[in-house]
């Protein structure tokens, strides 16, 4: 009902048990620092220009802070300066939720609250602050309902709300709409590569979120131009419905082009090489400008249907031999 079985032989296409039993061998031991938010945020450390904040975890009713940006000079010894974060949250760690965004947030910003581990759009929230009141994925709530809500958040990652670029804006303004590429390390040829990449295009369906899975658009992205195709859908459908442009808001999808595609794709694959340890990453990135882009997160065993409702990932024989040397083929 998804794949085109009639233009392709059904041996082309990557399996469900090949996909949920055998891509997550590929990782191995480090499959476990990609899925887990956190860690990945970590290991992403080098490319801080490129990883989207987080600001801390939502953990037994308390907020741990992690990241501050501020720091300041302290002291300077034969050159080397000396800095301390000015953040206040540093010398208090562990927060009261509430005191922490009373202090942290301004009106009209937002963030987002997503479960340490996961995927599929799933355990995402987005609380906003607005003429001085909080909404929680949209519903107002007052601070002892927020403090409930927030207390029941258990290992949740607080992270900012990336801005994207007006022309993902233009698709759909009201989800973030996310590039997933992945990325596979040729040992052969010692060099990461891209065998495929979707923009992921937000519906009334999907929101709060873009996922395909949940009602949202999958456009193929050219990977030479970066230019989209057709948008897939297929949600409480009998068939994948093709759209030029988008169902709801009428924006163009197919011809559009990601701005400064090229700078994205080079320096993503240069951020894969550096993880060749990794060899098999189905990254989700934001597009903040033209050729600029933060890493939302990474996906060890990245779902294949958005993907493979465009063309089979066993067509390409690069991908195929990727998946061979690593026994899911």
């Amino acid at each position: 009902m998804v794949y085109d079985f009639d233009t392709y032989d059904p041996s082309l296409y990557l399996d469900d048990y090949q996909r949920y039993v055998r891509t997550g061998r590929i990782n191995d031991h480090w499959s476990a620092l990609i899925d887990n938010k956190l860690a990945f945020h970590e290991v992403l450390g080098k490319f801080a220009s490129h990883r989207s904040t987080v600001h801390g975890l939502l953990k037994n009713g308390w907020f741990h802070a992690f990241d501050s940006s501020e720091t300041t000079e302290i002291a300077s010894d034969g050159g080397i300066k000396l800095e301390r974060p000015t953040d206040s949250t540093v010398s208090r760690p562990t927060r009261d939720p509430i005191d922490w965004l009373d202090e942290t947030l301004s009106d009209g910003e937002q963030l987002v609250l997503k479960w340490f581990s996961g995927g599929g759009g799933n355990n995402v929230h987005f609380l906003e602050r607005t003429d001085g009141s909080y909404l929680y994925d949209g519903e107002p709530l007052t601070d002892n309902e927020l403090a409930r809500t927030l207390a029941d958040l258990q290992d949740y990652l607080v992270c900012e709300f990336v801005e994207q670029d007006e022309y993902a804006a233009k698709l759909y303004s009201d989800t973030v709409n996310t590039l997933r590429v992945i990325t596979m390390y040729d040992e052969r040829a010692q060099e990461a590569f891209i065998p495929i990449a979707v923009q992921r295009i937000g519906t009334s369906d999907s929101a709060p979120v873009d996922n395909f899975s949940k009602g949202g658009l999958s456009a193929e992205v050219d990977r030479e131009t970066g230019t989209l195709g057709p948008g897939a859908q297929y949600y409480r459908r009998d068939s994948v419905e093709w759209h030029d442009t988008h169902p709801e808001t009428g924006s163009r999808i197919e011809g559009t082009t990601v701005p400064g595609w090229d700078e994205i794709r080079a320096k993503l694959l240069e951020i894969a090489n550096e993880l060749s340890y990794m060899p098999y990453v189905g990254w989700d990135i934001v597009v903040t400008g033209d050729g600029e882009f933060k890493i939302i997160e990474g996906n060890s065993q990245t779902g294949v249907t958005a993907l493979q409702v465009h063309r089979p990932l066993l067509a390409d024989e690069r991908a195929r031999r990727f998946y061979r040397r690593h026994d899911v083929v």
